[in-house]
C-alpha cells in the first residue's frame, strides 16, 4: 500500500486534477472492441474537461456539494491521484464513482477510499454501485467489499458515447449490516 496516500474532502482546488483522474481513468478502463466503446469516445467525451464552463462547474459542486452528496479525492502530496463520490438518501446510499489513476491502482487506495466512505454513509441503508459489465477489476473490487450482483442490467443515456454506444451497466449492493 502507498502509505503517502491522503484521502480528504474535494475542494474547489482539486477540480483540475479530478477532470485529469477522471479522463484518463475512463481512457484506461471503458474502450472495449466487444461493447464497441472506442478510444475515440472517450477523448471526445472529455476533450473539453479543462474548460473554463466545465471547472467552474466541478468547482461550484466542490464548493457548495448538494445535500447529502460527498467528494473526496486521493493525493500524493499535491497531486490528485483519485476521486470517490457517493450520495447518501433517506432510502440508500448510491456510490457514484471510485476512480483512481492507473499508475496508482491495486495500492490500497480504493480501500482507503472505502474506509473514509464508512464514516459518511448509512449502514442501515443499502449502499448500491453501478459498474461497467466488463470492467471485472472493480466487480472483484467491490465483491471483496462484500457488494453482490442484483442481476439489474441497463443502459443509462448519460453514458452514451458518440459513437452511439452506451456502456452496459450492472447494478451491484451491499445490503444493511445486521
Amino acid at each position: 500500500m502507498n502509505s503517502g496516500i491522503k484521502i480528504q474532502i474535494a475542494c474547489p482546488d482539486d477540480a483540475r486534477g479530478m477532470q485529469e483522474v477522471y479522463y484518463r481513468t475512463w481512457l484506461a478502463t471503458y474502450p472495449n472492441e466487444q461493447v464497441g466503446v472506442t478510444i475515440d469516445d472517450i477523448e471526445s467525451k472529455y476533450a473539453d474537461r479543462f474548460s473554463d464552463e466545465k471547472l467552474l462547474k466541478r468547482r461550484g459542486q466542490l464548493a457548495n456539494p448538494a445535500p447529502g452528496h460527498t467528494f473526496l479525492v486521493a493525493k500524493d502530496g499535491d497531486a490528485v491521484v483519485g476521486l470517490c463520490y457517493f450520495i447518501k438518501t433517506a432510502e440508500q446510499n448510491q456510490l457514484q464513482a471510485i476512480y483512481i489513476l492507473p499508475e496508482y491502482q491495486g495500492q490500497g487506495a480504493g480501500k482507503l477510499f472505502w474506509h473514509e466512505a464508512e464514516k459518511y454513509l448509512d449502514f442501515s441503508r443499502d449502499i448500491i454501485v453501478s459498474v461497467a459489465t466488463y470492467n471485472t477489476s472493480a466487480i472483484s473490487f467491490y465483491n471483496k467489499l462484500g457488494f453482490v450482483d442484483t442481476g439489474l442490467r441497463r443502459e443509462d443515456e448519460k453514458f452514451k458515447m458518440k459513437s452511439g454506444v452506451i456502456i452496459p451497466e450492472m447494478e451491484m449492493v451491499l445490503k444493511p449490516h445486521s
